[in-house]
């Protein structure tokens, strides 16, 4: 034989080895934190889902306030006609209020309500009532557990008015 072969020595006393150990750790440990943070946020995209389908009954809710000066007090007064859908169960509008009960999202949120309720104010801190102009939205869940705020979207994680 000629010297132009080399050994074939697999140890890991050879570098190539460690760093292909390296390399799959770092993969492992990204996958690690990556994939977790993609289900939550796929969760968020489909509460987000459930938020733009009762956005329509928001319109509606506010043509009835504006015609007749008082808020609807069930959904087929407000004119609201939102079907099931993949993530929305039902929603219900009670004295302007619009919920929306979550379904196929997540096991801890699946039967929890998003809640959208009408303000008098910019600030979303008071409560539209009847005669009053709808100035904004307060969007809020039912969720009292801080943890399931990480499956709605930033505006909201908060309570109900």
């Amino acid at each position: 034989m000629n010297g132009h072969f080399l050994p074939l020595d697999t140890s890991l006393s050879d570098p190539v080895p460690r760093q292909l150990m390296i390399v799959v750790a770092i993969i492992g440990i990204l996958a690690a934190i990556g994939i977790p943070a993609y289900q939550d946020y796929i969760n968020r995209s489909k509460v987000t889902e459930a938020v733009n389908a009762a956005s329509a009954c928001k319109t509606s809710v506010m043509e009835f306030a504006a015609a007749t000066s008082r808020l609807p007090d069930e959904i087929g007064e407000a004119g609201c006609q939102i079907e099931q859908t993949q993530y929305v169960e039902s929603v219900a509008v009670e004295d302007g209020v619009i919920s929306v009960v979550l379904q196929n999202v997540h096991n801890d949120v699946n039967g929890k309500k998003l809640v959208l309720t009408p303000t008098s104010d910019k600030d979303l801190k008071t409560k539209a009532a009847d005669g009053d102009t709808i100035v904004a939205w307060h969007c809020g869940n039912d969720g009292n557990d801080t943890k399931l705020h990480k499956y709605f979207p930033a505006n909201c994680r908060k309570a109900p008015l």
